[in-house]
Parts: structure tokens; sequence; C-alpha cells
């Protein structure tokens, strides 16, 4: 299956999960899960969430930022990949001079 991102309409969403300013998606979902292309803008953060039903992969493609993962920070810029086990916390945050760009992939796990 084909996802193409550059055929999706990009959603603002303002303040994802209680961060700041607004984060840019465009947002594959199935009964699976989700898969996105995401953009975050100087100063704008995904808030701190847990993941009670699944885990999330990050990988940075453009630019530079961070995580808050279970109470530490962990620099992240164009190819790194940052993991968030099922049960655990994180945030996302761009504290940069520059957007950035991030592919994230979101697995359910039921049991």
């Amino acid at each position: 299956m084909l996802i193409d991102f550059a055929a999706m309409e990009e959603q603002i969403i303002p303040h994802m999960r209680g961060g700041e300013k607004e984060a840019a998606m465009r947002i594959h979902t199935d009964a699976m899960g989700k898969i996105m292309k995401g953009r975050l803008i100087p100063g704008a953060s995904i808030g701190l969430h847990t993941h009670e039903t699944n885990s999330e992969i990050i990988y940075v493609l453009e630019g530079t930022g961070k995580v808050l993962c279970d109470g530490a920070y962990e620099p992240l810029a164009a190819g790194s990949c940052h993991y968030c086990p099922k049960g655990h916390a994180h945030s996302l945050i761009n504290d940069s001079a520059a957007d950035l760009v991030f592919f994230a992939v979101v697995p359910e796990q039921p049991f």
C-alpha cells in the first residue's frame, strides 16, 4: 500500500496534546494505527502524553529539537530515531529556529 503524504491535505492542529503553538500533520489512520509526517514550527511542541495502548517511533527528517521521555531530555537531529514504548510518556519539542520535520508510526497494541 502506497501512502502519498504529498497528496494529503496538511492538518493544522493547535496545541496538539496540550503542546505549544501548532503541529502541521499529514496522517494515515486505520484500525492498526497511525502513520504520520509532521512539522513543528520553531517554538512548537506536542504536549506530554502517555502511550497507554500503543507505542510510537519518531524519525527526524529535517531540523533539530528534543524529546522529553520519562522525565529526561534527549536531543534530536535529522537522522535521529526516538522510540516511546507502550506505557511510557513523551513530548516532542522544537526548540530551534527552523522547522522540525518528522515521520512517526503509532502501531496499536490492544493487549
